[in-house]
């Protein structure tokens, strides 16, 4: 050991250069070491700086189909809305507000309030929206009074096609340049008859429900008309309701739903309802109970075929990290998300971000075969509940394997 040390001091004393070049590798060692940590910082950096420049893209894309929306609603309808101001559209908010108790009414008022000017959110949007909040505050009106007339412009449950067609264009630039969706399975559902979508529910709002009738519309060649079943809580929101019956919406409950069927027609249900859409970032993409399987009931008691399908995308455009069950409690909603812009940013947050969406269409379950009365059976109805749900979870798992990105796909 002596020795190998002498013979390594004998040749660094032949050459003193050694000391050098070793001093000289361990320094470039290091540097392509500090390079590679500057590339990858660099590269993360420019990731994150795509992202914000993609969501800001789709911002402003978003705000031009607003406006392209307030044309065509004008065109078809022929409503024009009172001249717009921050001071009117408050003070037709705060009317829509009349079901929450005073305190929590005056305190969403506020946030909306603030949230108003031009440093967030540009003014022309925010015409599109008193413009569009108008029309339905006076369809609801004049829906009513066309009724007492006998003008009967909807069919039986509040459809409303020349609504469909003024926001169409809007719903298909959600669908195909907001959200980016893709289908498969689309060849699952039949050309007509009666069936029953399936679906896992997220996103706080109900997007999904949106773009499950969006791409049976554009992708199925009969381009049916989806029913979905929308939650009774629903109602609650201003705007909303009328918004979802003119589309075509009807509240879930099992009667109605065996009616729809009866009618030959394609229904969406949610079974997770609630639980779904007011899950937790954490808890994404993680199927909650099936109720009480009650949309089982209904495919055996009309033979309906139900169609798993699984929707990935809409669990990230709200990300919801906590709820308020006290807030909840005060402006009688089921849930209030408190998400990373909800409620520091006031109406903002409702904008959603622009995921990359994926919808599937599973391989038909038959009911048709089974005996009647068998929706009073209630080991069959939870073992198909159960059926149902493990597909969709499969589905759901199989598809993020596959997920790159949540931006990009």
């Amino acid at each position: 050991m002596v020795e190998e040390q002498k013979s390594t001091d004998d040749e660094k004393a032949i050459d003193p250069q050694l000391d050098h070049k070793d001093t000289s590798l361990e320094l470039s060692q290091a540097d392509e070491t500090s390079q590679e940590k500057s590339g990858l910082s660099a590269s993360s950096e420019f990731a994150s700086e795509q992202v914000i420049d993609e969501q800001e893209v789709k911002r402003r894309e978003l705000i031009t189909e607003l406006d392209a929306l307030v044309e065509r609603v004008q065109d078809v309808t022929g409503y024009y809305a009172p001249p717009f101001s921050r001071d009117r559209l408050i003070y037709l908010i705060r009317n829509s507000f009349d079901q929450y108790s005073p305190s929590a009414g005056t305190s969403l008022i506020r946030k909306i309030s603030h949230t108003i000017h031009e440093d967030i959110l540009n003014i022309e949007t925010w015409k599109g929206v008193w413009y569009v909040i108008n029309y339905i505050v006076d369809s609801q009106l004049g829906f009513i009074k066309r009724r007492m007339r006998g003008e009967y412009e909807t069919d039986e449950w509040g459809f409303d096609p020349g609504f469909v067609q003024a926001v169409t264009p809007f719903i298909e630039f959600m669908y195909d340049t907001y959200f980016r969706v893709e289908t498969t399975g689309i060849e699952n559902i039949p050309e007509e008859g009666r069936a029953m979508l399936v679906s896992n529910h997220s996103g706080v709002l109900p997007w999904d429900s949106v773009m499950i009738a969006a791409a049976v519309y554009k992708e199925h060649p009969s381009q049916r008309l989806v029913r979905n079943l929308f939650a009774t809580w629903f109602v609650s929101l201003p705007f909303f309701a009328n918004l979802f019956i003119k589309l075509g919406q009807i509240l879930a409950n099992e009667d109605n739903g065996i009616r729809l069927l009866e009618q030959e027609q394609l229904i969406a249900v949610y079974p997770e309802g609630t639980k779904g859409v007011g899950k937790l970032f954490k808890d994404r993409y993680r199927l909650a109970r099936f109720g009480r399987g009650g949309f089982v009931r209904m495919a055996l008691k009309t033979g309906a075929m139900m169609i798993p399908v699984s929707v990935v995308g809409a669990e990230e455009i709200y990300i919801s990290i906590a709820k308020s069950q006290f807030i909840a409690d005060l402006i009688k909603f089921p849930f209030f998300p408190i998400s990373l812009r909800w409620p520091l940013l006031g109406p903002l947050a409702f904008i959603p971000f622009p995921t990359k969406w994926y919808i599937d269409f599973g391989e038909p379950i038959h009911t048709d075969h089974y005996d009647g009365n068998s929706e009073n059976n209630l080991a069959l109805v939870s073992e198909l509940s159960d059926q149902v749900r493990n597909i969709i979870q499969e589905m759901l798992l199989e598809r993020l394997s596959k997920r790159k990105s949540i931006f990009f796909g």
